[in-house]
Parts: structure tokens; C-alpha cells; sequence
């Protein structure tokens, strides 16, 4: 049931008053235009964030070591448009359909994406930080540890890092597929209590455009989880990256560890102050009124672990298994593990340890680490304890999938 609609007004005013650290997402439709990065665009945006930083969280206000201003993560694609359009003005007009292109252009455009945000950036005395991640950064545990404390170090420096994924080299196997969910990946690792992500569109449609033109723009959505984004949203978009459906999957991701989401239009301007003015934190900028349109995506009412976070979301899955009615109902109602003799199906190649997607009757439940390799798990499915026993020896785990390996209703 919804939220009443004075409840997540005070909610949305109490973040924006007392967030500390803010991750912000802003994508290559807001950033380009037909000749690549529009430095207004960027102009604005640095003066937006210079000013949300030098906004004394209302927490840490008045105490003991509360003069640290909020600390802010931007996550900037761009870095192709830039390359395309660098490439152009020197005479070389290049296709970046094809994987190959698309990195080469990248590889062109990133040093020019970093240069303007830098000197946007320097006129209001804000240093900043090149930091180019692939998702094996954050899948191996030990370099997700020091991403960590990196992004720490520099946060405590008042440095802001710019973030963007490291195309030139990423595979597609370790991808984050776009921004969107790097972006959601950060909120976790860098602690951050609010993720602003700046899109093309007004906010979130009520429903798809392409089916209603005339759908009203959610101004709140209280259980994200139980959007059918497919419905909402059309799917994703042509190349299966970016559009709302990846925001919204992102804002999914970050409900999980209790952190709201705010989608706000990137193109308006001075939209970041003006809708912190609209919950009386700033006042907004002469000339302009506050703003209350976008979209508030409320946190879960009971956060996730953000171990499970980690675990599940540091990968794709690499396979997925088919449980029975039995084992489902053990999972999603009695807090149980996923036992072997609740196992049917199993589709995918994977080893001991890789994260698998959990199904019934078609069905996501959710993901989970197996103990189990693809060979060894459809040895012993639909047995009992003993006789795995019997197949495998002693050397076997009771669980495929322990429940605190195991993350229900994932947003993957």
C-alpha cells in the first residue's frame, strides 16, 4: 500500500536535510548534445554540486567534527559522444555501433570528458579525481576492499570523483552493462545515504509512453520492488542499456540497502538546488522557482545486509536452478536454505562459489552462491542428505544454497 503523502514528503526533506554522502548519476543524453559535451550543461551541473556540497548536512551540524561538508560521488557517462565529436573536429568521422568502436571511442573521449569536468569544476575550487572501474573491480573482494578505502580517502580529502566505466578495456563478461547500475554498486560501497540520478525524461511515467502519451509522472513510488518494469517502462531500451528501466533497476538496488533515490530531469536548469529548496534545505537560486517535479523512489522499510548486497550483485549470474513448489515455499516464507532434493533443473556452466539465479515456474526468487558446480549439482538433485552422501562422500555441503549466501527478490 502506498505511503501516505505526507510520509514520504518528511522522509524525502529529512534526506535531503541530512544526507552526508550523495552519489549522482548523470547520463550522456543530458550531457550531449549533436556536438558532443555541452559545456553549459556541465558549467551548471559543477555549480549545482559545489553548492549541495557546501551544504552543511542538519546531522552533523553543531556537534563535535561536524564541519565536514557533504561528501558527493558523480557517476558521468559521456565518454564516447566526447571521443565522436573530438574525432569529427579533427576530420575523422567514425561509426561507434560496433563494441570495438564504441571502446575505441571511449578511449578517445575520456581524457576529454575528465578535462572539461575538471575545469568546470576548478572554477569553484573543487579538485577532482579520475576513477575508471570495471566490475571485477568490485568482484573480487580484496579490490572491492580497496575501491573502498580509495573512494574513502579522497571523500575525506573534499576531492570529488568522477566515475565512469573503464570501456576501453571492459569485456563483456565484466561489464556493468551502463551506468545506471555502476552507479548503484557506489551507493554501496561508498556508504551513501541518497543517489540523485539525472535522466532526459520529466520523471517516472505512470505507465509506458509508448502505449499512453499522456501518462502522469509519478511524483513518489513507495515499494519499487513491486513495479513490473517491463510493463512500466517497455523493457529496456534497443541496446539493452540505459532508459528508465535502468534507473529504475538501479533505484531497486539502492531501496535494498535503505538509500532513496531521487530522479530529477538533468536538462532543468539548477534542478539539484531547487528541489533541495523545495524541501526548505537551500533557498533556490535567484530567478528560479523551487522545484517539485521528479520522481522519490522510497528505501525498503527493512534494509539488506550489505554483504548480501555485495554478493549478489557483484556478478551476473553464471547459471540459474529450478526448485520445486516445495523448496520455494521453504525459501521465501520459512527463511530457509536451498537443499539439493528441492532442486529439478539446472541450466548454465558453473563452478563452486558462482553466483546462480534461483527459479520457479519461471519465475526469479533471487540469487545466491552455489556450493555446488553445474556437473556435481545435477549428480545429486531432487536426492535426500544421505543419499548425496552416497554419490559425493562426506565431502559435501547440506545446502546448494546457504540463506545467508542467498538473496531473495534481487534486482537482476
Amino acid at each position: 500500500m502506498a505511503a501516505p503523502k505526507e510520509d514520504w514528503q518528511q522522509e524525502r526533506a529529512k534526506v535531503l536535510a541530512q544526507a552526508r554522502v550523495v552519489v549522482v548519476k548523470v547520463g550522456s543524453a543530458v550531457l550531449t548534445d549533436a556536438n558532443g559535451l555541452s559545456i553549459p550543461v556541465l558549467e551548471n551541473l559543477a555549480a549545482q554540486l559545489a553548492q549541495l556540497r557546501n551544504l552543511m548536512p542538519e546531522s552533523t551540524a553543531g556537534v563535535e567534527g561536524g564541519t565536514q561538508p557533504r561528501r558527493l560521488v558523480l557517476v558521468s557517462s559521456g565518454a564516447v559522444a566526447a571521443g565522436r565529436a573530438a574525432l569529427s573536429s579533427r576530420g575523422h568521422v567514425v561509426e561507434t555501433t560496433g563494441l570495438a568502436a564504441r571502446q575505441a571511442a571511449a578511449a578517445v573521449g575520456q581524457g576529454q570528458l575528465m578535462q572539461a569536468w575538471d575545469k568546470v569544476f576548478l572554477a569553484h575550487r573543487m579538485p577532482t579525481a579520475q576513477v575508471l572501474l570495471t566490475r571485477d573491480d568490485l568482484r573480487a573482494r580484496q579490490r572491492f576492499l580497496n575501491a573502498r578505502n580509495t573512494f574513502a580517502e579522497l571523500l575525506e580529502w573534499a576531492v570529488l570523483p568522477i566515475v565512469n566505466e573503464n570501456d576501453t578495456v571492459s569485456i563483456s563478461e565484466l561489464k556493468f552493462g551502463d551506468n545506471d547500475c555502476l552507479a548503484s554498486l557506489l551507493v554501496n560501497l561508498t556508504g551513501a545515504d541518497l543517489f540523485i540520478n539525472l535522466t532526459s525524461a520529466s520523471g517516472v511515467l505512470a505507465a509506458d509512453p509508448q502505449k499512453n502519451p499522456q501518462a502522469p509522472i509519478l511524483d513518489h513510488i513507495d515499494d519499487v520492488a513491486a513495479l513490473d518494469l517491463g510493463q512500466l517502462c517497455g523493457g529496456k531500451t534497443s541496446v539493452g542499456t540505459g532508459g528508465m528501466y535502468s534507473k529504475l533497476l538501479a533505484a531497486r538496488r539502492a531501496a535494498q540497502i535503505g538509500v532513496p533515490t531521487l530522479i530529477l530531469p538533468g536538462r532543468e536548469p539548477h534542478v539539484i538546488t531547487r528541489a533541495f529548496a523545495a524541501c526548505g534545505v537551500c533557498n533556490a537560486p535567484q530567478g528560479h522557482e523551487p522545484f517539485t517535479g521528479g520522481t522519490w523512489v522510497c528505501p525498503a522499510r527493512h534494509a539488506i545486509p550489505r554483504r548480501k548486497f555485495w554478493l549478489a550483485y557483484q556478478s551476473d549470474p553464471a547459471g540459474s536452478v529450478h526448485v520445486d513448489a516445495g523448496a520455494a515455499k521453504a525459501l521465501l516464507h520459512k527463511g530457509g536454505s536451498l537443499l539439493p532434493g528441492g532442486v529439478f533443473r539446472v541450466e548454465g556452466s558453473f563452478q563452486q562459489g558462482a553466483l546462480v539465479r534461483v527459479l520457479h515456474e519461471g519465475q526469479s526468487l533471487g540469487v545466491g552462491l552455489s556450493n555446488y558446480s553445474t556437473s556435481d549439482l545435477k549428480k545429486i538433485m531432487g536426492l535426500k542428505r544421505h543419499e548425496v552422501a552416497a554419490i559425493l562422500g562426506d565431502a559435501h555441503y547440506p545446502e546448494v544454497i546457504h540463506r545467508d549466501n542467498l538473496l531473495l527478490d534481487a534486482a537482476v
